[in-house]
């Protein structure tokens, strides 16, 4: 399922034909403006859902080839996006959008470091670092944009040596002041009712310091408290999917879809997930929730791009700043397949997961507060 979503992305995008085939679809008047930014968010999306898997050194046999072939139209997909005289010339810089896109490319990068930059030409990683260095201009909103800015930061001091700490320090800072505690932080100042904390905030909080802590720059004991916190979180994101896969639709961004539970998705792939979720339990809720969210008529159109919608499709149901490439979000649920196959979360039985369990009639132990 995970290439049958990227697959027309990194076709088009490898061939330099990302601008002239892929669909932009968007809320009523707002093709136009998105189509100034869509690609990037299809091309920056993908990527950062399929880059564990690329990286992965030990995929079983069958997948071998097809994850050489990926990585390969990747690559050549980045080389278009960056080099300015290609008709795929991606858009870093004009309105505030490719801040946050440029983000979770740069979020590949971290989590592909070896098949995504290390593999590149040296001419490409030079007009990628240009690339990201010129997000710069872009002024972050006061919310989880500030990580989007010190993400890019975080990929610039790892693979070039040098990044705004700054940048990267004033995000960090003011998540810790937006904390709302039991494993939850504010969008902001305030707390938002949606998924924000598994699109963006606590995955990218918990890369950029990973990063830092890394390159000694930020103390361990903070990683500790991060990843504490978001142990407890990924405990309510497994509770929050329903019986049959469903999760509750509240908040915004819905058209997402299975990329709300990214947070999930990513600690099960850093084998950081709380003691008392077992790795099966966890990989048969996420399957459900893939399954519920990208198996339903009308997912795809007719060429195979994502459509607009939370089950099938819905174009209601996208804001204004939804188009086609914001939608490949979802890809970040599939994350645990950078484990490798002898890995626990491969290896342990199913298990039904907790909504099931309790609406079965099951009897299991009670939840608590962090």
């Amino acid at each position: 399922m995970l290439l049958k979503v990227a697959d027309p992305v990194l076709q088009a995008a490898a061939q330099g034909q990302l601008r002239a085939t892929m669909p932009i679809e968007a809320a009523p008047g707002q093709a136009e403006s998105r189509s100034q930014v869509s690609h990037l968010e299809a091309l920056g999306r993908t990527l950062a859902g399929l880059a564990p898997w690329l990286e992965l050194a030990a995929a079983p046999g069958p997948e071998q080839a097809q994850q050489q072939r990926y990585a390969a139209l990747a690559r050549q997909a980045i080389a278009h996006g960056v080099d300015p005289v290609s008709p795929d010339f991606l858009n870093f810089t004009r309105g505030g959008q490719p801040v946050v896109d440029a983000a979770f490319l740069a979020q590949a990068l971290l989590r592909a470091p070896t098949q995504l930059w290390g593999a590149l030409p040296p001419a490409t990683q030079q007009q990628l670092v240009s690339a990201l260095l010129s997000t710069r201009v872009i002024k972050p909103m006061y919310s989880n944009w500030l990580l989007f800015s010190a993400i890019i930061e975080a990929a610039l001091l790892k693979f070039t040596g040098a990044g705004d700490e700054m940048r990267m320090d004033y995000a960090i800072k003011q998540h810790q002041l937006w904390y709302k505690g039991d494993g939850t932080y504010g969008d902001g100042a305030d707390f938002h009712w949606d998924y924000y904390n598994s699109y963006v905030i606590q995955p990218m909080l918990l890369d950029v310091v990973a990063v830092l802590v890394g390159a000694q720059k930020e103390r361990p004991e903070l990683l500790e408290t991060l990843r504490t916190r978001a142990r407890r979180y990924a405990a309510v994101q497994e509770r929050l999917v329903g019986p049959d896969g469903s999760f509750a639709a509240f908040g915004r961004s819905l058209a997402y879809r299975c990329g709300a539970f990214q947070h999930l998705a990513q600690m099960a792939l850093q084998q950081q997930l709380p003691p008392e979720l077992p790795p099966g339990q966890v990989r048969s809720a996420l399957t459900a929730v893939i399954r519920r969210t990208l198996e339903p008529k009308g997912t795809f159109d007719a060429r195979g791009w994502l459509q607009i919608g939370l089950c099938g499709h819905q174009p209601g149901i996208g804001e204004g700043y939804i188009s086609t490439g914001s939608l490949y979000l979802c890809t970040t649920a599939f994350l645990p397949l950078g484990l490798p196959a002898a890995d626990p979360f491969w290896t342990s039985p199913a298990q039904d997961w907790t909504a099931r369990q309790i609406w079965s009639g099951q009897n299991i132990k009670t939840d608590h507060a962090l």
